[in-house]
């Protein structure tokens, strides 16, 4: 039994490292996790690293650190945590020992995020205290870049097949004219009936007819289609003054597009970010895997700033960004109604952003394009308190009078609610 002591206390050990590694694989909720993860992008991400100190302290340990402040007038360190993200002030002004030390730690006051609900906040701590797990390939872990694969609607069809029918059929027509006049020939001869020479069937006035019956009516709808693509940018790709790549940010590194475009979950437009968000990765980062310092110097230009001497000292100029996406100012559309009453995908309408190394647009915009998206869409009813009006259409969801809600049943194709 000596003899085999030191392997039963290896066995042993292993044991016990395996069950706390699969107890700590366990604590951590790979959706909790997930949401999280974006959670953080679109909120801290700007300040923090969980591992790097940036404009904030990193964060890994966190929650440790609050806790060993000890309780503080009935509340816990975490509860103490919970105060000072939504409201910094408001735990330094209770006179929390911890919050009033570390109040000054950077020059910039941290931001408030009153929005935040308890379990948002867990979300992050459950992400921070964990960036490195990995919420492998189910379990409802993290979403694509940009919130999600999404369901890309077809693009707006083009007539190439139709064109490619009209014309096999027209080669179909010949042969068979070719066809028939050689069966006649055949029977002619075998009556004895001597034939008499006859025009190439092209100089016959039924076949000119129907060709020019069928150009006419081909031009007739090649001028419709095209006139109905007036004004459209389908496939815009303008070249911008600073080339960003969303294959890099969006693709490669899962910046979620709110993180940039912050005003597409608040407001009526996405807006272009300003370059003060590109700073808050590019004070570290002054190298691009593609265009090496050029186009980030083109940022430090715009911004006044100084690399080597890490400081602000230039004049900011803006930067003429080149806009893609534009609706006719009769047309109303509301990202955040889309982004947070509808919870659609960004690639929904604007197609495999995080594909794409310089953006195009990938949909039409048509009016056509947006009532068929109307008429198709379900909207989610179930988990979405914005749809909690609709009564009649939650009993008859309940009942099973119908299997679904379309944005049309609400009213999505009325022309009232896209044309004021």
């Amino acid at each position: 039994m000596r003899k085999n002591l030191p392997l039963v206390l290896a066995f042993a050990l292993i044991f016990n490292l395996l069950s706390s590694v699969s107890f700590a694989a366990g604590a951590v909720d790979p959706a909790k996790w997930g949401e999280g993860k974006t959670l953080f992008k679109g909120n801290c991400a700007s300040c923090h690293n969980p591992k790097v100190a940036q404009t904030g302290p990193a964060l890994q340990g966190v929650t440790a650190r609050w806790d060993a402040g000890g309780d503080y007038k009935g509340k816990t360190g975490n509860q103490w945590l919970h105060t000072w993200i939504r409201n910094w002030s408001d735990a330094v002004a209770a006179g929390d020992p911890y919050a009033v030390g570390i109040q000054n730690f950077a020059p910039s006051e941290m931001n408030r995020f009153q929005s935040l609900k308890d379990e948002d906040i867990d979300k992050i701590l459950m992400y921070v205290e964990n960036p490195d797990f990995n919420p492998g390939g189910g379990g409802g872990g993290e979403k694509t870049a940009n919130g999600g694969g999404g369901g890309l609607p077809p693009a707006e069809s083009n007539n190439t097949t139709l064109y490619l029918l009209a014309g096999l059929m027209l080669v179909l027509a010949g042969v068979l004219v070719g066809v028939t006049r050689r069966l006649d020939k055949v029977v002619d001869e075998q009556k004895g009936i001597k034939a008499e020479p006859k025009a190439p069937f092209w100089k016959s006035r039924s076949f000119i007819a129907a060709s020019v019956l069928i150009i006419f009516v081909g031009s007739l709808f090649w001028l419709a289609q095209n006139g109905i693509r007036l004004g459209r940018q389908k496939g815009y790709q303008p070249t911008q003054p600073i080339r960003f790549s969303h294959q890099l940010h969006a693709g490669k590194h899962k910046i979620v597009c709110q993180y940039c475009h912050t005003s597409a979950g608040k407001g009526k437009t996405s807006g272009i970010p300003s370059l003060n968000t590109c700073m808050n990765c590019h004070k570290a980062v002054t190298t691009g895997p593609v265009y090496g310092k050029s186009e980030i110097a083109l940022i430090y230009k715009a911004v006044g700033w100084d690399p080597d001497k890490k400081v602000y000292s230039g004049t900011p100029k803006p930067v003429e960004w080149i806009r893609i996406h534009n609706l006719p100012d009769h047309v109303y559309f509301n990202h955040s109604q889309h982004v947070v009453a509808g919870k659609v995908e960004c690639q929904t309408c604007h197609g495999p952003v995080q594909t794409m190394s310089e953006v195009y647009q990938f949909a039409p915009l048509s009016m056509g394009w947006c009532v068929n998206c109307h008429r198709q869409t379900e909207v989610q009813f179930a988990s979405n308190n914005y749809y909690s009006t609709y009564e009649k259409l939650h009993e008859d969801l309940k009942n099973k009078k119908i299997d679904k809600v379309t944005v049309e049943k609400i009213g999505g194709t009325e022309c009232a609610k896209c044309h004021y």
